[in-house]
């Protein structure tokens, strides 16, 4: 195939294979799809574009279901009803520049030389756009734009006998972040990159194996936590008995803390501590290095209430439930003609006047990217009367891209890349702005580092093979 195709094609891969994911697996259990439902259901904030479940049965014939939209939206009973077998995995997918379509939705199956094949994948390769030339190079039919697909033809076109060696050679190419879930026939592959970058566990719901994004998964389906899927570790799951394969090559841990700042839901255990609890330590740390006198403190609803509640236990300063998040959009809204630049806003919060009028108010939020909503939600709080607003952030300033991930826009889009404190602060017409220090974060949940911190500090633990390569001219995340 000539060079150009093989262009044409990549371009397509970089604007469309970046996404953040929700990964389950059960293996052992005759409702394995049901509680695959389930526990994507719980997995749920970590993808609202697409939805689906691979089940094997006892002949050995994969099913499988996958739909556009929230869970439950792109999984029916019907459709359960319809997936019967006792070893399943399933993915819920959401792409921050890729086009939403049905080919891009996971699990990936495929029928190969030594029969099914299906993967479901959290993270974002590194070197996704090197390995996929070479692949189309070699012949190689892509049916997707997902990075994860290069995954399963270099599981499918390797060379090695069996499937536990063609799965170790497949994964000891790629880079980049990588939790995964894998179905050969009636076998389940757990595996996460050397750095563990994306979370994965391991779990019991009776005499079934459970794999799972993050422990509320777990939660959900009564199932019983066992453990971390450790960096590198690569999980054979067959009948009730795991087997640990060899390990990949080991590189420096590098968990990523923004799953602590904003990703992982605030009841889940990721690294062995609590979400919530890191969340308030983000919070309290924050009031020791920003104090300011208020009337009250609030969050930005939902990703910061746990970081608000630490700012008030450190600050003696009320708490205050003083912004109402409409939970009802949906995906499908449509705006009507929009004349006014903080619509958006206005139709996701809503301000509480009586607790905000005549106040001094601190407001608490995670983090800031582009600062657009952030600009309107103070506009909004000033529209209602609050006589000082301080901005209050529990995570340092965002000045670099997620390569590993996490849904964020090019350097040039991101507020902090090019702008001091001051001047977001004047951006945001705010009377005062405190971010948490990079030291004062780490140091609130060092016991579960070390971490990847590359979006505050551009010090990037794996290597940008794309990027350095020149085959991507964007990034955005998974």
């Amino acid at each position: 195939m000539t060079r150009t195709p093989i262009r044409r094609q990549l371009a397509v891969l970089d604007k469309s294979l970046r996404e953040e994911c929700g990964v389950f697996a059960v293996s052992g259990h005759d409702a394995a799809a049901e509680l695959t439902f389930l526990g994507l259901y719980a997995l749920q904030h970590r993808g609202q574009e697409s939805a689906g479940i691979v089940v094997v049965d006892d002949d050995g014939e994969p099913r499988i279901h996958k739909g556009m939209g929230l869970v439950a939206e792109a999984i029916a009973s019907a459709d359960i009803q319809g997936l019967r077998g006792r070893v399943a995995i399933g993915h819920a997918r959401y792409s921050t520049t890729g086009a939403s379509e049905l080919h891009n939705a996971q699990p990936a199956l495929v029928n190969y030389r030594d029969g099914t094949l299906a993967l479901a994948h959290n993270g974002n390769l590194t070197n996704a756009a090197e390995l996929r030339a070479r692949l189309v190079a070699e012949g190689a039919i892509f049916q997707s734009t997902m990075d994860s697909e290069v995954i399963v033809h270099l599981i499918a076109r390797s060379q090695q006998p069996d499937p536990d060696r063609q799965v170790l050679e497949a994964l000891a190419q790629i880079e980049g972040a990588f939790s995964l879930a894998i179905i050969v026939n009636d076998t389940i592959y757990a595996a996460r990159d050397p750095r563990g970058f994306r979370p994965l566990v391991l779990g019991r719901k009776g005499p079934a194996i459970v794999v799972a994004s993050e422990t509320c998964a777990l939660d959900l389906i009564e199932g019983e936590y066992r453990r971390d899927i450790e960096p590198g570790e690569i999980l054979k799951i067959r009948d009730g008995v795991i087997e640990e394969l060899p390990r990949l090559a080991p590189e420096g841990p590098a968990a990523c803390i923004f799953e602590l700042v904003y990703f992982a839901r605030p009841d889940s255990r990721i690294w062995g501590r609590s979400v919530d609890a890191a969340r308030r330590a983000f919070g309290r740390q924050l009031a020791r290095e920003h104090p300011v006198k208020a009337d009250s403190v609030f969050s930005v609803p939902d990703s910061s209430n746990s970081a608000a509640l630490g700012f008030s236990e450190e600050s003696g300063i009320p708490l205050e439930l003083a912004l109402i998040r409409n939970h009802y959009i949906g995906r499908t809204f449509i705006q009507p003609l929009q004349r006014d630049r903080d619509f958006k806003v206005r139709i996701k919060y809503n301000p509480v006047r009586e607790v905000i009028e005549g106040k001094r108010v601190v407001i608490v939020d995670d983090s800031l990217v582009r600062g657009t909503t952030s600009r309107g939600l103070v506009s909004m709080i000033r529209d209602v009367g609050a006589k000082e607003i301080h901005f209050r952030l529990s995570s340092p300033p965002i000045r670099f891209p997620c390569f590993y991930g996490i849904d964020m826009p090019t350097r040039q889009e991101l507020l902090a890349s090019s702008r001091s404190v001051e001047e977001i602060r004047q951006y945001l017409d705010v009377d005062s702005l405190g971010y948490l220090s990079l030291e004062g974060m780490i140091g609130a949940v060092k016991e579960s580092g070390p971490y990847c911190d590359a979006c505050f500090t551009g010090n990037y633990p794996a290597p940008l093979t794309d990027l350095q390569k020149g085959l991507l001219t964007s990034i955005g995340c998974h």
